[in-house]
């Protein structure tokens, strides 16, 4: 029967949500305040969570090295003190939007590339704030 094991990990960003094909007017009519050029920034409070089955000898589902390295790759390295639109390629310019739901995905996506096929990321939850979070949670179908 598989468990679950959840690791929190927190980073600092700034962002602001823009598409360049659009005018001024029209992103902060659709974006608001968080479409303003000087950017904005949260301190984002990042749960991932992996299933897997026990290890019958050592007690542990995950090798909690490996995944706190991952974290450390993955979300800390890549996204703390960073401006996500300027620092990270991914949400440049034309790329992704950095919103919850899309530094959800792209976490889970990555953590699970690093950590291979034997433990599966099941649930991240990105935080910007106590009141709004995102979950991403793969499709295993």
């Amino acid at each position: 029967m598989p468990s679950y094991l959840t690791r929190r990990v927190t980073f600092a960003a700034a962002h602001r949500y823009r598409i360049s094909s659009w005018s001024d007017e029209r992103n902060e009519a659709t974006f608001g305040p968080c479409a303003r050029p000087n950017f904005h920034g949260h301190s984002y409070v990042c749960d991932v969570t992996v299933t897997g089955d026990i290890d019958p000898v050592t007690g542990f589902l995950v090798d909690l090295p490996a995944l706190d390295a991952a974290l450390q790759t993955e979300v800390r390295e890549r996204f703390d003190h960073s401006n996500i639109n300027l620092d990270v390629p991914e949400f440049g310019e034309g790329g992704l939007m950095p919103t919850g739901e899309n530094l959800a995905r792209f976490i889970g996506e990555r953590v699970q590339a690093r950590l291979g096929n034997a433990i599966l990321v099941t649930r991240v939850v990105v935080a910007e704030d106590p009141t709004l979070s995102a979950t991403y949670e793969p499709d295993r179908s």
